[in-house]
């Protein structure tokens, strides 16, 4: 999420769930000691283990899941990690059933799940661990060696936060392009970090020459300030590759020359499902270039093209041509200049999208036109939404039936972000009865910064009571002291999934407020009176 800093400048702040702590971790272990040596509905039905051999079953399976989970985690390092930790919670689920059934109790079984992990290790080759280094010849040689024993089987290859020179990719073109019929995915993003751009370029054009004709499935190539130059440099490896299903471009200095560059040079995308374009300087130009390549993404799944600087003419080219992607599950278009013109066409998009799992609309300034026209569109479409994130669009009340009708019609919602918006308590009211309704799967909500006051109470009972809530977030908003300590009150059985509130004014007022003067004093007696007939309770 976003908050403002004084100056009126955006501060990103992430809550960040994985990795988990060591000691989150030894609890967890400590808990699958006890399911595997007490009596439970499983251990009655297969056996129980002793406590040590429980133990050692926990402590392996544990780390197991840990390392699946942390790989799932890197290929989506800027997410937050949710999909981490129900990869590890499933993972670790799963190898007790195992154990208990008796999958891995023995030795010769515990031989297999060795030998299956080396294997599993051996196909994926990385250098990209602790801190960014430069890499010359000598050291080349070295760190690559492994890639030129014979019968290896590596698959998978990441060489991201190394900074290859010219010696060093001299020495790592041929061994590439000695594997590279075996290769499936790819990563050198951030792998020239700190060289002069001929220098870069040449670096570019040797593994590009080197992959050329492979046939990934996964190209990361993220993080080099390519431009044009760049992305031309690369232009073999990406005009070879016809079974591309995942492509990353994010942070590239992706201009609308270089959007263009990418548009004529990846011509097979018939099989892509990812495609990210994140934080470039695309513009409207080059956002028309990318809806050229959206056109041609049947499968796609996972689109990203936020902080891009794209205005309202590259939005409605990008809305019209995602349209046609009608397997979407992910959208994020987060941080650009949209306005409500391109966000009633995306609207009209969204009613295509049947399979949308997760939307991110924040900081497009839809406003209230734009807002009730997505959630009119999501209502009909996205029955299993679990992600909605609007913040920073100008909504205000006007637009809280809209979202309220969305709301509680999304059963399988997980997190909702409509910070920095001016729902007030009017507005809120109506977000918290659609929040009453059965939304057990929540997670998540953000309602900062929107000049918020008495609301909060009730949001906070809406949700403290829900059975996998996390985080709730009301900060930054107009809350008194007394409220405050309500809401402490409310969750001082779990007082972490309560977010902080030390940027919330007790006594802030809005300007346009103080000119309604008495009138404004019988709409918030009327407010009042909407709060109390306001009821909540654990079985909504």
């Amino acid at each position: 999420m976003d908050a403002k800093t004084p100056n009126g400048e955006r501060r990103h702040i992430t809550i960040k769930l994985w990795p988990p702590s060591q000691n989150t971790r030894q609890m967890l272990v400590e808990r699958m000691t006890n399911n595997l040596s007490t009596p439970t509905i499983f251990t009655r039905k297969y056996g129980s283990l002793s406590t040590a051999e429980a133990t050692k079953h926990a402590k392996r399976i544990e780390e197991s899941a840990f390392s699946s989970a942390n790989q799932h985690y890197e290929h989506e390092p800027d997410g937050d990690g949710s999909s981490a930790v129900q990869l590890y919670a499933r993972e670790c689920s799963k190898l007790i059933l195992d154990v208990l059934k008796g999958d891995s109790r023995t030795e010769e079984k515990e031989i297999t799940k060795s030998e299956v992990d080396s294997a599993f290790q051996e196909t994926f080759f990385d250098i990209s661990k602790g801190q960014r280094a430069f890499i010359d010849e000598k050291e080349a040689k070295m760190l690559l060696s492994p890639l030129q024993d014979p019968g290896n089987s590596y698959t998978k290859i990441c060489f991201s936060n190394r900074s290859f020179d010219l010696g060093a990719a001299n020495v790592a073109g041929p061994i590439l392009a000695s594997i590279k019929n075996q290769l499936k995915e790819v990563d050198l993003s951030d792998f020239v970090a700190g060289r002069p751009e001929t220098e870069a370029l040449d670096v570019m054009r040797i593994f590009s020459e080197a992959l050329e004709g492979s046939h990934l499935q996964y190209l990361n190539i993220s993080d080099n300030a390519l431009g044009e130059k760049g992305v031309r440099a690369f232009g073999k490896l990406l005009k070879s590759q016809t079974s591309l299903e995942e492509l990353y471009l994010m942070n590239d200095g992706i201009s609308k020359e270089a959007a263009q560059a990418v548009c004529e040079l990846v011509s097979s995308t018939e099989k892509l499902r990812i495609l990210h374009f994140h934080n470039n300087m695309t513009g409207d130009e080059g956002a028309i270039a990318i809806s050229e390549i959206l056109e041609r993404c049947p499968s796609l799944e996972d689109f990203r093209c936020s902080s891009t600087r794209v205005g309202s003419d590259g939005g409605i080219a990008l809305t019209e041509a995602l349209a046609k992607c009608r397997n979407l599950k992910k959208l994020d278009l987060r941080d650009n200049m949209f306005g409500v013109e391109a966000g009633l066409k995306l609207s009209e998009a969204l009613h295509k999208h049947v399979n949308l799992t997760e939307i991110y609309l924040s900081y497009l300034n839809l406003e209230d036109d734009g807002a009730i026209a997505i959630a009119n569109a999501l209502k009909e479409s996205a029955p299993s939404l679990g992600v909605l994130e609007m913040a920073g669009n100008d909504i205000t009340a006007e637009a809280a039936p809209g979202l309220a009708a969305l709301i509680s019609e999304k059963k399988s919602l997980v997190k909702l972000n409509l910070s920095e918006n001016d729902l007030k308590d009017e507005g809120a009211i109506q977000i918290i009865k659609a929040l009453g309704e059965d939304h057990d799967q929540l997670k998540e909500v953000d309602m900062s910064q929107n000049s918020l006051t008495t609301s909060t109470k009730k949001l906070a009972e809406a949700l403290v009571h829900l059975p996998g809530f996390k985080l709730l977030n009301v900060n930054g908003n107009f809350i008194s002291e007394e409220d405050i300590n309500e809401l402490r009150s409310i969750f001082k059985e779990c007082p972490d999934k309560l977010g902080p509130l030390d940027e919330n004014d007790p006594e802030g007022n809005d300007f346009d407020d103080k000119e309604g003067g008495d009138e404004d004093e019988g709409s918030q007696d009327e407010l009042e009176e909407k709060l109390k007939k306001l009821d909540v309770n654990e079985d909504n």
